[in-house]
């Protein structure tokens, strides 16, 4: 097989079976950083993706666990490698950055990267990309939802040797230690990347001693080159043509007012083109994109319509071409604050890509909005039990839009990330908080023919003498959107209550802030009492076309009352869920429009 024979006749069953046991390299590098990490974003909320490139820097392969990080995996390592220059990568040397306007995609995901040398000469590289907990900055837990500039985010670190010839190079190591609020973890989730990254290259060399390097090299070529044709062959099917979307944020933390984003997808062949230059100036606050955030959403709601069984490698990025001038919310510039455009800005603006837009296209394929934040909850102090500093990042599931086919997910994280939420166990037994519930938010979910995913409700005690808080959210004013007649979900609820207060109230009223939402910095004192409310996903197809037999199910499982089953479904089921099918078909047709009889 000569090297440049075309990838449409070569083994495909071969490079498949490759492509597998790169995958597994980037797992297995993936489950010893879930094993040996210190902070549980590590070990419990899996928030990081293991990368091999090739010996020119591009993206051969990664672990599916974060499809969040996607841009950033295109991006992250190959613009270290030309930026500093291969020349500069000895053996046994590790790079590290975090920097936003350098392909990263926020400042908490730091990139490692270090080269696989076989016979004296780099064969490839293998590399990682994960969310530390805690990098300094103006709030425990670098989420500041006041941040107006990319310093008051933390510590940013241009490209720099963490390693040297297998050696660490202490200077960084003791400049990185010291703007963390929490140095011990930080240490040791520093080292469960490190020893993932030495799992990567060992695995790799002797995929490399079985199948020579210059033999490998061309094979992940043709890998690139496969995923390229694949996605070039799906694009050709869509119609050609302009198809136009938008979504607004409810505000950016520091001022009031939305931001909007907007988008002309051009479809042109088997090629696309996503134009986002009619989009808002950036925001004073931090829920702008850096570049790789924006492709990396681009990318996730075409490959979520399109990419079954899809590669993911540099070749996804030849077929697509993303427009994003720099000062909009879409590619921010320095000294723009950006914490969170990978965790509120991606998710919107992946579902704007799939539903308002390819919606237009392939209605069959696509889905309701869902919930559509992470709701990060980020909070620092000292534990009383031990007088340590801690600081942790939460995220919470949502509800996830119904589709075409099924009802929405409930308690999920946002469909742009696979990461999974803290447990209740390792909260009370890491940190001073009590819970008094965790729960589905009952009747949440949009109403439809499938109805949309529930969001949780979780209520818990501060259990310390004082923790400082900090919040980064949306979907508090704008619910997300149904499809094909559904209707919305649900909204976003932070929430305090005071020993002595009635009943719960917003953050914002408590303390009269600009948003919702979005907040930083609230100290909170023992007996105070956190509620957060989840928002649920979007409804898909009109509700009175659900089978009564599904509505009667939700009811007994808890998810819709009574009440709601016959207020929005035209459906009767009592209390313990029988149906009424006599009732409910009177009442069915008393509710359809008069031509629908």
């Amino acid at each position: 097989m000569s090297a440049d024979e075309p990838v449409r006749t070569v083994d495909r069953v071969g490079l498949t079976l490759l492509h597998r046991q790169l995958e597994n390299i980037c797992d297995e590098m993936a489950v010893s950083m879930m094993r040996t990490a210190y902070s549980p974003i590590f070990s419990e909320g899996l928030d990081f993706s293991t990368l091999i490139l090739d010996r020119d820097g591009e993206l051969v392969a990664t672990a599916g666990i974060n499809p969040a990080m996607l841009g950033a995996s295109l991006y992250a390592a190959t613009w270290v490698i030309r930026e500093v220059g291969a020349d500069a990568f000895g053996e046994g040397d590790v790079w590290i950055h975090n920097d936003p306007y350098r392909g990263g995609s926020h400042m908490p995901e730091h990139m490692m990267v270090t080269p696989v040398y076989v016979d004296g000469a780099i064969a490839a590289y293998v590399g990682n990309i994960a969310h530390m907990a805690e990098i300094g900055g103006m709030s425990p837990g670098s989420f500041a939802a006041g941040a107006t500039d990319i310093y008051q985010e933390g510590l940013r670190l241009p490209p720099v040797r963490l390693y040297r010839g297998g050696e660490p190079v202490q200077d960084i190591w003791r400049i990185m230690l010291a703007n963390h609020r929490t140095p011990a973890n930080s240490w040791g989730d520093l080292h469960a990347m490190l020893g993932s990254l030495r799992i990567g290259e060992r695995r790799l060399k002797q995929l490399f001693a079985e199948r020579g390097v210059d033999q490998l090299n061309q094979s992940f070529r043709r890998i690139q080159d496969f995923a390229d044709i694949f996605l070039r062959d799906e694009i050709a099917k869509l119609p050609d043509g302009v198809y136009y979307g938008e979504d607004t944020f409810d505000d950016d933390g520091v001022v009031t007012e939305p931001y909007t984003v907007r988008l002309a997808l051009i479809v042109d062949g088997d090629e696309l083109i996503f134009d986002y230059s009619r989009s808002d100036p950036q925001a004073v606050g931090p829920i702008n994109a850096p570049y790789v955030v924006t492709l990396s959403a681009s990318l996730n709601g075409l490959l979520y319509i399109l990419g079954r069984n899809i590669p993911v490698n540099a070749g996804l990025n030849r077929a697509i071409r993303v427009v994003a001038p720099a000062g909009t919310i879409c590619c921010v510039k320095l000294p723009g604050a950006c914490v969170g455009g990978q965790t509120e800005y991606q998710p919107r603006v992946m579902e704007m890509v799939m539903g308002s837009i390819l919606g237009q296209v392939v209605p069959e394929r696509t889905a309701a909005a869902s919930g559509n934040t992470s709701l990060n909850f980020l909070f620092g102090g000292t534990d009383p039990r031990t007088g340590d500093y801690y600081a942790h990042y939460h995220f919470e599931g949502n509800g996830w839009g119904g589709r075409a086919t099924a009802d929405g997910n409930s308690a999920q994280i946002v469909p742009h990330a696979n990461c999974r939420n803290t447990p209740v166990e390792v909260f009370e037994t890491r940190w001073p908080w009590i819970h008094e519930s965790l729960r589905l938010n009952s009747d949440s979910g949009g109403p439809g023919r499938h109805r949309g995913g529930l969001g949780i409700e979780r209520t818990m005690e501060v259990a310390g003498d004082t923790i400082t808080v900090s919040a980064l959210a949306d979907r508090a004013r704008r619910a997300p959107w149904g499809l094909e007649g559904g209707g919305e979900g649900s909204r976003t609820r932070i929430e305090l209550q005071r020993p002595g207060d009635a009943d719960f109230r917003s953050f914002q009223d408590h303390y009269g802030l600009a948003s919702p939402s979005k907040f930083a910095n609230v100290r909170l004192h023992r007996g105070d009492r956190v509620r957060l409310v989840s928002p649920s996903g979007g409804g898909y197809g009109e509700p009175l076309e659900r089978d009564p037999a599904d509505v009667a199910s939700d009811v007994r499982e808890g998810f819709v009352s009574p009440a709601t089953a016959e207020r929005t479904y035209a459906v009767v089921v009592s209390e313990d869920g029988v149906l009424d099918a006599e009732a409910t078909s009177r009442l069915r047709a008393d509710r359809r429009p008069e031509g629908a009889r």
